[in-house]
């Protein structure tokens, strides 16, 4: 029994690192924290538990820094597509005006 769970306490620990090792690889460079992330990497290839244990409690920034910019919003409310449908409405009612005089002074050439 003992052999069963240091062994299946190993395999949870690669696993760890593992994730670890991807997770620093895969991070974003603007989300990491305080040192430069190829040193992080190091950090965690070369401790392996431990080093995995310090990326995510100090390495890398939990926080989104762009999260307003990510973050999904509704048409209604992006101002920058609002305006441009205001835009929109406002040379419809233009083209409408002046099909209506153009339709007037057909109208009125056609009488004389």
């Amino acid at each position: 029994m003992r052999a069963f769970l240091t062994l299946a306490a190993g395999a949870l620990a690669i696993g760890f690192w593992v994730y670890a090792v991807v997770d620093c690889a895969v991070t974003d460079s603007r989300r990491v924290r305080g040192i430069p992330k190829p040193v992080w990497l190091l950090i965690v290839i070369l401790l392996n538990v431990i080093g995995g244990v310090l990326w995510f409690i100090i390495g890398k920034d939990r926080a989104n820094p762009n999260l307003e910019r990510i973050r999904f919003r509704a048409p209604e409310d992006d101002p920058a597509f609002m305006h441009q449908v205001e835009g929109e409405m406002e040379q419809d009612a233009r083209i409408k005006d002046l099909e209506r005089q153009i339709a007037e002074l057909d109208d009125d050439s056609k009488e004389s």
